[in-house]
């Protein structure tokens, strides 16, 4: 493998309420858009809690009162385009406000609460890094309460460089 040239670490938020989860759509450099849960990368000098609450104003305009030990973990690494990039999922304990998009990086272009059922269609046409740990997770019903060294961590390999010919490949 050769080495990832960019490693970013990301916060993703998992807010629930009403048996609705909040997804966010964002806009792609190619134009396209996907849905995810909030959140993004860390910057340099922040820890993920601090990054993960900044970026959940930007994006959502909610501000989040406390957040849960991480939820699950996410490694994916794509050596062909030099990229290495991991996820630590935390659900919102509770928060407020009204929802605002108002993204500075214009990548998130709308907020919106989908039914829990709903949620694995919605991400349909997304990474596969990012729709199948939230999916596996709401299948396996949120608990509030985690042991410690019991979370699940979902690691994938991404190969290729074209868009349209890109595979993902989950490791264990």
């Amino acid at each position: 493998m050769t080495p990832a040239s960019r490693a970013w670490l990301v916060g993703g938020a998992i807010m629930v309420e009403d048996d609705r989860l909040l997804l966010v759509q964002n806009r792609r450099r190619n134009g396209s858009l996907d849905w995810s849960p909030p959140g993004g990368v860390v910057d340099e000098g922040e820890d993920v809690l601090t990054g993960l609450q900044r970026e959940v104003v930007e994006e959502t305009g909610l501000v989040v009162d406390s957040w849960s030990e991480p939820r699950y973990l996410i490694h994916a690494v794509a050596p062909d385009m030099g990229w290495d990039l991991r996820v630590e999922a935390r659900q919102a304990s509770s928060f407020r406000g009204e929802l605002v998009v108002d993204d500075p990086d214009g990548i998130v272009v709308a907020s919106e609460w989908v039914s829990v059922e709903a949620v694995a269609q919605r991400l349909a046409g997304g990474p596969r890094w990012v729709s199948e740990p939230l999916v596996q997770w709401l299948a396996d019903g949120p608990a509030s309460d985690i042991a410690p060294g019991t979370i699940e961590t979902f690691s994938y390999v991404v190969s290729g460089t074209n868009p349209g010919e890109i595979t993902v490949r989950r490791i264990d």
